[in-house]
């Protein structure tokens, strides 16, 4: 094997939906398999109240976004009632650098990013200036958690843009994959995929004879009180920083 190929023979398997090519090229650069298995897909939820909804979003003096997908699913709905990002003044907090990324893909200026991708940590660094707020929009989607909208010490709407399900044909899939004791490592974006997993997966697979990595302490942590180990988790929450760390770690075996 080469130096500069650590993962070759190696399935590394996404349980999330992935916005883009580039983190499976990178496993590819690393020898490795990319595999695609969301646990969970996502649609945008449409409305009688949305074209009032986005009217009203200039009112808000901030907006927040915690994901990629809430951006294409708020961006749908402006294409769809003709409402232009110029149209909305909000200022813009974005959790990750993924989602301010694609803010300012379709037009938007994003004011702040935690050093932290995680909504704890969000709420805990988000203070802007007393005068700047009044009123503040969650776009957020079916199964987000309370954090943001209980812990943020400001007046929160939420708007709920996009549902969250499983996607029980993945699910099967990887159990077949696991069950075949192969080189695998699992990936995991977020507590719903492990919520998933631990359900629909891990009954039938258990959780050793395979490499699991968290993107982040909260994914860690709902992994953990799942009963299972996590070998890696980057400080830096993102795929491709994930991707990095299982490919420089020595000690982690894949099965």
């Amino acid at each position: 094997m080469k130096e500069s190929e650590p993962l070759k023979g190696k399935k590394i398997v996404f349980t999330g939906t992935l916005k883009s090519e580039d983190v499976f090229e990178l496993v590819r650069h690393y020898g490795g398999e990319p595999v695609s298995l969301p646990l969970i897909k996502v649609s945008e939820l449409i409305g009688p109240t949305d074209k009032l909804r986005l009217d009203a979003s200039p009112t808000y003096d901030w907006l927040i976004f915690t994901s990629q997908t809430a951006v294409s699913a708020f961006d749908a709905k402006m294409k769809r009632h003709g409402l232009s990002v110029d149209s909305i003044p909000s200022n813009v907090a974005a959790i990750g650098t993924r989602t301010a990324a694609a803010l300012e893909k379709i037009g938007f200026s994003v004011q702040f990013i935690p050093t932290v991708f995680s909504a704890d940590v969000f709420v805990k660094e988000f203070k802007p200036q007393e005068n700047d707020i009044r009123r503040l929009l969650f776009l957020r989607g079916s199964i987000a958690g309370p954090t943001i909208s209980e812990e943020l010490p400001f007046e929160v709407d939420e708007w709920t843009i996009y549902k969250t399900e499983k996607a029980d044909e993945n699910t099967e899939a990887l159990v077949d994959l696991l069950q075949r004791k192969k080189a695998v490592s699992v990936l995991f974006a977020s507590p719903s995929a492990v919520e998933i997993f631990a359900e629909e997966v891990a009954p039938k697979t258990g959780w050793e004879g395979y490499t699991i990595g968290a993107i982040g302490h909260v994914t860690e942590k709902a992994l953990k009180e799942a009963g299972a180990p996590v070998h890696v988790r980057p400080d830096t929450y993102t795929l491709k920083h994930l991707v990095d760390k299982l490919a420089s770690r020595k000690d982690v075996t894949f099965g």
